[in-house]
Parts: C-alpha cells; structure tokens; sequence
C-alpha cells in the first residue's frame, strides 16, 4: 500500500497549482480594444489600470478584444469598454451586453465609447450612452468644472480643474435622468479650432464631458475624458475614473435620492 501512495503523492506534486478563488470585493472586465486613433494609450492605462485593481482590492480582468462577450459576463459588477465604442461588438455580443445591464450590471463607458455607428444601428447602446457624439476640435487646455461634487467621480477634483483633451461635442439627451458630473469652460479654449474642412461650432454654456444614469436595470457612468496617453499616467483622472467605476459597479459613493 506505500508503494501506491508514494506514487500517488508524487503525481499530486507535479500538477499544476490552481489559482486562488478571486478576493476583491468586485470583479471588472475592461475591454480595450485599439482602434486607428486610440491605441498609444493602452500601453499606459493596462499597468494603472491593474495598479488601481490593486490598491483598491477588486479583481480586474483584462480583454484586447470583444471576445468575452461571447461567454459569460455574470460574474462581472462592471464592464468598462475604454475606447472600445458600442459598434465593435457584433450582433450576437450586442444581446450579451443588454442581458449584463438587465441583470444589474453597470457599465463604464469612457471617451471614443461614446462615438457608436450610424444613427439608428444600435438605439438600445444610443441610450446607454445617453448623448450623441457630433464632432470634437483639437487637442486643447480647457477649465472643467464639477456639476455634482457628491458624485465619486468627483470627489478628487476641484471645483475647477486644468485639462487638456479632445472637447467631444453631442447633441441633446436622448433620454431622460442624466446627471452631469462635470462640464467643459468653452470659454476657456477655442471651439472652432478643426482640421481643414471640419466645422466646430461648441455646444454653449451647458457642454457636459461626464455624467451618469441609471439604465434598463444597470447603472452607466459615462466619460469623454481620456484620449491622451498621458491621462491614464494622471493621478486625478485615475481618481475620477475610479469614482465613476466605485459607484457603476456597486451604486455606492451617493446618497440615495
């Protein structure tokens, strides 16, 4: 019988070691799939983005595509597509997302998210996203001001707030409930600075570039800020983004109204 068991032990051994079960206290998927112009970033924000997993103690699962929508998302809080715009999921992959956000889940949708296909392809994320993209000007310093401080998103920013960005123009709400988290000071950069061709006009005094919802039994946080690789290396847009992602994943952070 020792001859057996030795064996046995020795088999045991040499199997791999499986990875301990996960321990944070909520899991996220990001999915940052590179497009023509955004892909220098990703090199930035995957190493910041698994810092903050870290520092803040939730499991964060990381995808350069669109495949984990053809599994299972249910063990996720929060997707947050980084880049990644509703249009760059197939159909099938579409319906996946719609039963995530059904079931509670949230979503974290941050700059070129926001820009989805042509009118009419997807109304279902149109809604998600809650604003239609119009066009933006170049890359400019500009002065964002918070519109709701007792949001998380918020809560490392000063009232006023130095950043430089690509001002993403939309047109009005395409439903109802949306909360502005933080606007632009258009009167702090030129709108109508565009490439030959391309008309900007701005949007006015009411120009948000963050907000968010609840949505079709999900909660939705919305960013436009982030098209600089730099931004993902800034320590008070990391803040401001894990804000919005604290609350899309678990609705804490406001009080209820």
């Amino acid at each position: 019988m020792a001859r057996p068991l030795l064996l046995l032990l020795c088999v045991l051994l040499l199997l791999p070691i499986r990875p301990a079960a996960a321990q944070g206290q909520f899991r996220v998927l990001v999915v940052a799939q590179p497009n023509r112009y955004h892909h220098d970033y990703t090199v930035v924000a995957k190493p910041r983005l698994e810092q903050m997993a870290r520092q803040h103690g939730f499991d964060l699962d990381w995808a350069w595509n669109t495949a984990p929508f053809d599994g299972d998302l249910s063990g996720y809080a929060a997707i947050v597509l980084l880049n990644t715009p509703g249009d760059a999921l197939a159909r099938g992959q579409r319906g996946a997302l719609e039963s995530f956000v059904r079931a509670g889940g949230g979503v974290v949708a941050v700059h070129r998210a926001l820009i989805f296909g042509p009118a009419g392809d997807w109304p279902w994320f149109e809604r998600l996203v809650g604003r239609a993209f119009r066009i933006h000007p170049m890359v400019q310093t500009a002065t964002v001001r918070v519109e709701d401080a007792g949001f998380p998103a918020a809560f490392g920013l000063p009232a006023r707030w130095i950043w430089s960005d690509e001002w993403y123009e939309f047109g009005p709400p395409l439903v109802d409930g949306l909360r502005t988290v933080l606007s632009v000071d258009e009167s702090s950069y030129d709108p109508t600075r565009i490439w030959p061709g391309q008309e900007a006009r701005g949007m006015g005094v009411d120009h948000p570039v963050a907000w968010y919802h609840a949505y079709d039994g999900g909660r939705v946080f919305v960013t436009a800020l982030g098209h600089p690789p730099a931004a993902y290396d800034d320590a008070a847009y990391l803040q401001h983004l894990y804000g919005g992602l604290w609350w899309a994943a678990t609705g804490r952070g406001i009080s209820a109204d």
